[in-house]
């Protein structure tokens, strides 16, 4: 006769697994709404209180904190049977906790002494003992290894190696758990904890990292982390990071766009009423640099659009959908990597720096958009600069962007001098530039930027502001008749 300790939060599968368990001579020990869930169901189980001999105290924060449930969970097989029979311990063999729901709790607005009642004591004791003697006892954390555990159950046992698996997953879930309740603690009365605890899970190791000579893993479950290729070879470091710019410009749309990243920056960004000619523009913004880009889309892919994709050498194509025909198409391509876009994460930004992180967090913010020169941007120069203002908050700096209504002209990225970036993007427009608008990340110093922009068409700008010569250059802008916007936010992007 085997033990098994039931005791936890989420009831998903609890039922079924319990009476797998019996029918395979397991004797089951629990309590509480555990204890509750099982009863109603009609398993038999012992309670932890008849068990021990102690009962349920403190409002229920005390019941499983006994020598006879830890020393169970703890004994050495082989080692300790002689101390366990003298204090009539049963050897448990199977441990399945989950966790008082702290995180989800903590971020739901409650004073201190109600979140408190939702941090878990005996769980987590109960948990990190099984992991600790995981050679003679399996422990459960997840409800999604029920499955698992049921399969190990029926053909008589957990191997040596499930045992230590769910170990390792049993350390980090209460790792995580202690990390959470100290970022809590550690941030009460500050925008950020003092000190500061993250995890992710699903590690994967990559081929290589920015070079061949560089390791690499990527972590996380959602997103575009936990994105795994349609078809093609395996996502690369630089793909991630290609593709985690080219989407955050993405949503920044709503109608039909297309985006293409080539090293972290936008090279190509249109928008339209049909997938096809959106995606033709933005490719057309800068052919040379699309090819072994990212393609980013927020429409489904048909048979025509996967017909042209294909005509390029793309690294990674990503829309939410694909039509049966489009994912025949591109099959053509067994090296390209197909992904859906996922539903965004919202999350802080967290970059190692030598020694330690930035964290860096953006809230909801509105931006005021006012004109500051004499004539005010028509309908037509007003959607432009709506255009370029978004494909700029998503270049490198210093970014200078010229764009019409549908699509960027020119792109002028991560230059040290922001008159430069100005130059280089009017010198790579393959289209004129006469009556577009430009956006400037920052503000202009100067109105030796404003000046280029100018002289290459441009008849309307949007920049931030805050500049101490602020009216020098709209005094020059009225001077060159440049409807001129300010937005008072600044969108630097190192």
């Amino acid at each position: 006769m085997k033990w098994a300790l039931l005791s936890v939060w989420d009831k998903t599968g609890l039922v079924d697994l319990a009476k797998v368990l019996i029918e395979h001579d397991y004797r089951i020990l629990s309590s509480g709404g555990t204890g509750a869930a099982l009863y109603k169901a009609g398993v038999p189980f012992t309670d932890v209180s008849t068990y021990t001999g102690s009962p349920e105290m403190m409002d229920g924060r005390v019941k499983t904190l006994h020598p006879k449930i830890h020393g169970g969970i703890l004994g050495r097989r082989g080692i300790d049977e002689g101390v366990m029979q003298e204090h009539g311990i049963e050897p448990i063999d199977l441990v399945v906790v989950n966790l008082y729901p702290f995180e989800a709790m903590s971020g739901k607005g409650l004073s201190i002494d109600e979140v408190i009642e939702y941090i878990d004591i005996g769980g987590p004791a109960m948990v990190r003992a099984a992991a600790k003697n995981h050679r003679h006892v399996a422990v459960v954390v997840d409800p999604a290894d029920y499955d698992k555990v049921v399969e190990a159950i029926q053909r008589g046992g957990f191997t040596a190696e499930e045992r230590l698996n769910l170990a390792a997953k049993a350390f980090a879930r209460t790792a995580a758990y202690d990390g959470a309740i100290a970022n809590y603690f550690n941030g009460i009365g500050r925008p950020f904890p003092t000190i500061l605890t993250v995890q992710y899970r699903g590690g994967r190791t990559l081929r290589y990292g920015e070079n061949p000579h560089q390791a690499a893993a990527v972590y996380g479950e959602a997103g575009i982390a936990g994105e795994e290729p349609l078809q093609g070879r395996q996502m690369s470091y630089n793909n991630y990071l290609d593709v985690h710019a080219a989407v955050g410009l993405l949503r920044e749309f709503e109608e039909c766009a297309a985006v293409i990243v080539k090293h972290n920056n936008p090279c190509g960004v249109a928008t339209g009423d049909k997938l096809l000619e959106t995606y033709i523009a933005a490719r057309e913004v800068d052919p040379v640099s699309a090819y072994g880009s990212i393609v980013a889309m927020n429409r489904e892919v048909t048979e025509d659009v996967a017909r042209e994709i294909t005509k390029t050498f793309v690294e990674v194509v990503i829309a939410p959908s694909y039509s049966t025909s489009a994912l025949e198409i591109v099959k053509a391509k067994e090296n390209m990597r197909v992904l859906r876009l996922p539903a965004p994460v919202v999350q802080d930004e967290i970059r190692s720096i030598d020694g330690g992180v930035l964290v860096q967090r953006t809230e909801p913010y509105r931006e005021n958009w006012r004109v500051v020169t004499e004539r005010e941007p028509d309908a037509h120069e007003m959607r432009a600069l709506e255009l370029a203002w978004k494909v700029c908050k998503h270049t490198k700096s210093n970014a200078i962007i010229f764009a019409d209504e549908k699509a960027v002209i020119g792109i002028g990225a991560g230059q040290m001098n922001r008159v430069e970036s100005a130059e280089i993007a009017v010198r790579k427009a393959r289209k004129p530039l006469a009556g577009s608008a430009v956006a400037s990340d920052a503000f202009l110093p100067f109105p030796d930027t404003l000046e280029v922009a100018a002289a290459a068409g441009a008849t309307a700008l949007v920049q931030p502001g805050g500049s101490i010569r602020d009216q020098e250059v709209i005094d020059a802008a009225n001077l060159l008749n440049v409807a001129m916007v300010f937005t008072g936010v600044r969108h630097f992007r190192h």
